[in-house]
C-alpha cells in the first residue's frame, strides 16, 4: 500500500515537471519547490516541523485550515530549491514521504511555480 502511494506521487512528479516544461518554464533555473504535510492533529504535525529542522530542512509556519466538512486540519510546507530534474525530484519526494509517514501525518505532495 506504502509503495503504491508512494508510486503514485512519483507518477505526480513526472506529470508535473512535464507540464511545466511544456508551458515553458525555464528549465536553467533552480525552482521553489513547496512539499506538503498535514495533519488533524497538531501536537504530530508540530513533532513533525522540529523532526524537519533537526535535518537541515527549511521549515514554513504552521497554519490552520477548515476542509468543506467543518473539519480543521493543519500544514506546513517543507521548501527546498532544485532544477526541474525528475531523478532528483523523485529522490526528494521519496524522503519527504517516508518522514511524514515515520511521523504520522499525510504528505500532500509538492508544487512549484512558474519561472520566466
Amino acid at each position: 500500500m506504502i509503495e503504491e502511494e508512494l508510486q503514485q506521487w512519483f507518477s505526480h512528479t513526472e506529470l508535473l515537471i512535464s507540464e511545466l516544461l511544456e508551458d515553458g518554464t525555464n528549465d536553467e533555473v533552480y525552482h521553489t519547490i513547496e512539499h506538503h504535510f498535514a495533519s488533524s492533529d497538531f501536537d504530530l504535525l508540530e513533532k513533525t516541523a522540529i523532526a524537519a529542522f533537526k535535518l537541515g530542512l527549511e521549515i514554513e509556519e504552521p497554519e490552520e485550515a477548515e476542509l468543506e466538512n467543518g473539519d480543521k486540519v493543519f500544514a506546513f510546507d517543507i521548501v527546498t530549491e532544485q532544477m526541474l530534474d525528475i531523478d532528483l525530484i523523485k529522490k526528494e519526494t521519496q524522503v519527504m514521504f517516508e518522514l511524514a509517514k515515520k511521523c504520522g501525518v499525510d504528505y500532500d505532495g509538492w508544487g512549484t511555480y512558474f519561472e520566466e
